[in-house]
């Protein structure tokens, strides 16, 4: 199963992390370096819920962030789920 939001579609992205060495000044070095980056994932934050959408009267199952989730609170959720084609 891919890790994509239903509602906005977010999903896994590369991002990189800096890679230092050496000792830091403080502690009686000659101070940290930036030797190279190291690539890395970085997920969204997904969650499986049943949302209640009382126009349909009915639960719809929902895989989506948590941002997503925060729009169906503000907008409703049978707006923001038929906007998104899952309804």
């Amino acid at each position: 199963m891919a890790r994509v939001c239903s509602i906005r579609g977010s999903k896994v992205r590369v991002g990189r992390k800096i890679h230092r060495s050496g000792l830091a000044k403080k502690k009686g070095g000659i101070g940290r370096h930036v030797t190279k980056t190291v690539k890395r994932k970085v997920s969204p934050n997904l969650h499986t819920k049943r949302v209640w959408v009382p126009e349909l009267n009915k639960y719809v199952r929902v895989k989506a962030t948590a941002k997503a989730f925060k729009t169906i609170n503000k907008n409703g959720a049978y707006a923001t789920l038929k906007k998104a084609g899952l309804i």
